[in-house]
């Protein structure tokens, strides 16, 4: 599971935010200020870090400069400032994007998956799971040495899927991921047709699938 720290002086904020984080398989740890924030970046390593820039006892500036300073962790700037200066001055300290206030939640999300996939690096050419290798320059798929024909839904599903291994992806992720990169419009009930329709193509036995598994009320998981 992916940990963000999510550092916000607004309680509703906080709240919401994190909730809606944590909805979408990822931990989150809150801090409220400035001190506990850098309490917890010199104590544990996180997969991304949410700022905002005012704090009751510091600003997101001097927190960002703390993160830089001992890794590589990206950064988001929360702000109801929006003047080109503010933005400028957050990008150059290393920033990896800016989000004004009040923003709306399924762009942040959005804007949450699209750093962490930019921070994990480009997709290798080449993918095993199981007995399924998936060659992502030819968007091929195999199974066993033959080919597996998959519509292109089907393989943007996968890939996800695929590029998520082994951690928990929600059913509204998953939606908003598929909206996101083909411009599809795909309900919930569709995703579930898709679903049965990639497992009845991949697993062995897709009524006991090994590799799509079901989290019973929440979503499905890659397994590794």
């Amino acid at each position: 599971m992916q940990q963000i720290l999510l550092v916000e002086d607004d309680k509703t904020i906080a709240l919401g935010l994190s909730y809606s984080l944590e909805k979408e398989g990822y931990g989150v740890t809150v801090c409220r200020d400035a001190a506990c924030a850098l309490r917890e970046i010199q104590s544990r390593r996180f997969a991304l870090a949410i700022l905002d820039v005012s704090l009751p006892d510091g600003n997101g500036y001097d927190i960002c400069r703390a993160v830089k300073a001992g890794s590589d962790t990206p950064v988001i700037f929360l702000t109801v400032y929006s003047e080109e200066s503010s933005v400028v001055k957050g990008l150059d300290m290393g920033a990896d994007d800016y989000v004004a206030k009040p923003f709306r939640l399924r762009e942040l999300l959005s804007r949450v998956r699209t750093v962490l996939r930019r921070a994990g690096g480009g997709e290798k050419d080449e993918i095993s799971i199981g007995g399924i290798t998936v060659n992502t320059k030819q968007a091929k798929v195999v199974k066993n040495g033959v080919e597996i024909p998959l519509t292109a839904l089907e393989y943007r599903l996968l890939m996800i899927l695929a590029m998520n291994r082994g951690q928990l992806l929600t059913r509204s992720r998953l939606l908003e991921d598929i909206w996101d990169i083909g411009g599809d419009f795909v309900n919930d009930n569709t995703l579930t047709v898709y679903i049965k329709r990639l497992r009845e193509k991949i697993e062995d036995d897709p009524q006991n699938p090994a590799l799509i598994r079901t989290v019973r009320g929440l979503g499905y998981r890659m397994g590794e």
